[in-house]
């Protein structure tokens, strides 16, 4: 489709580069022989319209303008004639990526995304980079962690820039700092494995290093500088060198020096801000309704720093909006962060996802937030792929500037905005929505993942599901993944991972199931026949692992598949065990398999299960009960 763009040459210098970044992505070509579409920017609410005499778009902020352009294209091929106004809600709304648990997108995935966000209409890109920077003179930082350099980040800022978005270096100047921290050369500025030695004047000559090269590449004046969670703050080294003090005595200690670093560099600050109010907990919770955080705590918060909420685990509106106004008493202007649940395991959480979202979201408007972000957090090996977000991304965006939203609007839009039908990514809700697990998986089962990882032998999560048939589940989830046809070129790679992923889970799902119980009747006709489902089920996990392979080295760099290929790898040898051990028993070489004697109990080491709850662990707990790093 040729478009014309009427306008000032103000507006044109301002707008052509990004429309150039997004013509093939929305089909379109910039054209003197194009149709006619005059563009005028002023204050007040985005405007798109046709006329049989005219074609129009009004808005305020280039980000709007995106967004505009890509509302007029859907239109403009469904109607002769329409009006659409948009009020804009937030004042900011972005969206956080994790690029620190392993997988670190490609600078040519960030643009993916920047693109994906201009149509949608989100204008901060905030970089989750722990290590993940380059910092001059300092070779072990980031070292075999996919670090970016300082020109790599300036043209990713470059690009947004033309985009009409902001993009936010997003550091940790605290805690979370442990691959950073495992070098020898940190040991004087150490106090735990993954928090840093407050009070010693190397710490903040690192941290000023820090901040320096993380701040370099980018326009923006605003960094994040984390320090959340440091709940063993002072229980280390700090402790042998000055006794023993309260945590949020020292924290408040470090805020004020790192503050002086932001302002000497004349930043715009923010912090995670969990830590004040797990101080006015007496179980040293995030989310203690009754807790009240002293005033002697809130008067020493500096002023110029903004506390930023996160929150991805309540579906309660009243919930948020107390902790809201909670924020607000602090003398804050908060800034509130959801989550994508992008880290539930091997398949996103949709359900969870969306439910809270829009809980938070009703609550922001009615609390008069104007700045939110979504989290795209990669935990315990980045399984996910980070592309799994763009449903929750949409409902962000589609929040933003409407009031309400039906699942209707919210597909119309995803297919204009992302190019996909929201139905086909909807279907990898149902890795973890299975059944036994409550609607909206709000208590975060994740079956495809101890499924896909847990040791056939051993089948520790058995007993979770034993009655509830999930190899029938699987294989009707590989059967309508296989239904999705004319996929777009973009997302190719991720539905051919999780179609192989069905399939494998059809299998693995009762394989250990069904050993036992062959074994415990002693049925050898039986387990010879799953003997063969084991092998197959071994050349399932190699399709399994290629596929995942071209998908990852799609989207991440290089460094942080190492982890996946161990977990493949380990995956496939226990495999091979599983069969030498039947087939020694089926040929009387051995008279017990002592795996396969032990009773199967229900797997409760981290929650209580309870209905709807079938359980949720790291992947170290999930294929063995001994130590698998110590």
């Amino acid at each position: 489709m040729k478009i014309h763009l009427l306008a000032s040459a103000e507006i044109l210098e301002t707008l052509q580069k990004g429309i150039r970044l997004l013509e093939p992505d929305l089909g379109i070509e910039l054209s003197s022989e194009g149709v006619p579409l005059y563009v005028e920017q002023k204050k007040g609410p985005l405007i798109v319209k046709r006329t049989a005499e005219k074609n129009t778009i009004i808005y305020e902020e280039p980000i709007q303008f995106y967004r505009a352009l890509g509302l007029w294209i859907e239109n403009y091929k469904k109607h002769s004639e329409f009006e659409q106004v948009e009020e804009k809600h937030f004042k900011m709304t972005g969206v956080m990526p994790d690029l620190s648990r392993n997988a670190v997108l490609k600078k040519e995935q960030l643009y993916f995304f920047l693109r994906k966000m201009a149509v949608m209409g989100l204008n901060t890109l905030m970089l989750y980079i722990e290590d993940i920077y380059e910092i001059e003179d300092d070779p072990y930082f980031g070292y075999m962690r996919g670090r970016y350099t300082q020109e790599e980040l300036k043209q990713v800022d470059d690009y947004a820039h033309a985009l009409g978005i902001e993009v936010i270096p997003a550091i940790q100047t605290l805690a979370h700092l442990q691959t950073a921290l495992r070098w020898n050369d940190r040991r004087n500025i150490k106090d735990t494995e993954d928090i840093l030695l407050v009070g010693e004047k190397e710490t903040y000559r690192f941290i000023d290093k820090m901040i320096t090269a993380a701040t370099r590449p980018f326009r923006t004046k605003r960094i994040h500088i984390g320090m959340d969670e440091a709940m063993d703050l002072g229980l280390g080294r700090y402790l042998e060198l000055n006794n023993y003090q309260h945590r949020l005595a020292i924290m408040m200690k470090h805020l004020d020096e790192v503050m002086k670093l932001t302002t000497e560099k004349k930043l715009e600050p923010m912090i995670w801000s969990d830590m004040f109010f797990r101080i006015a907990s007496k179980n040293n919770e995030y989310y203690d309704e009754e807790g009240i955080i002293p005033q002697e705590v809130v008067r020493q918060i500096p002023r110029e720093v903004q506390l930023v909420y996160w929150d991805y685990y309540h579906s309660e509106q009243a919930h948020y909006q107390l902790f809201l106004k909670k924020h607000k008493d602090l003398g804050s202007h908060p800034i509130f962060a959801g989550g994508a649940w992008t880290w539930n395991g091997v398949a996103p959480n949709y359900g969870r996802a969306f439910v809270n979202s829009e809980a938070a979201l009703k609550a922001c408007k009615s609390e008069g937030i104007e700045e939110v972000f979504l989290t795209l957090w990669a935990d315990n090996g980045a399984e996910t792929p980070l592309t799994t977000a763009l449903p929750v991304m949409q409902l962000y965006a589609e929040y933003t500037y409407k009031q309400e939203i039906n699942q209707e609007e919210l597909a119309e839009r995803f297919l204009g905005c992302a190019g996909m039908k929201l139905e086909w990514f909807m279907l990898l809700n149902e890795f973890d929505e299975v059944p036994g697990v409550g609607k909206n998986n709000l208590l975060s089962s994740s079956p495809s993942k101890f499924i896909l990882w847990q040791d056939s032998l051993t089948g520790l999560f058995d007993a979770n599901i034993k009655t509830l048939e999930l190899g029938k589940h699987y294989r009707g989830l590989y059967e309508r993944l296989m239904q999705i046809q004319n996929c777009e070129s973009d997302y190719i790679s991720l539905f051919d991972f999780y179609k192989q992923l069905a399939k494998v889970l059809a299998t693995k799902a009762e394989i250990g199931i069904n050993l036992k119980r062959a074994y415990d009747q002693k049925d050898k006709q039986r387990m010879a026949i799953h003997v063969e489902q084991l092998k197959s089920l071994k050349e399932d996990m190699k399709y399994l692992h290629e596929k995942h392979n071209r998908l990852w080295f799609e989207l991440y760099k290089p460094f942080g598949w190492e982890v996946l290929d161990i977990r493949y790898g380990g995956a496939s040898a226990r495999i091979d065990t599983a069969i030498s051990r039947i087939k020694s028993w089926l040929k009387d070489e051995v008279v017990i398999i002592e795996e396969l004697e032990a009773e199967r109990l229900v797997y409760d080491a981290k929650y209580d299960i309870v209905e709807g709850f079938l359980g949720t662990e790291k992947y170290h707990h999930i294929v063995t009960t001994g130590h698998l790093s110590h």
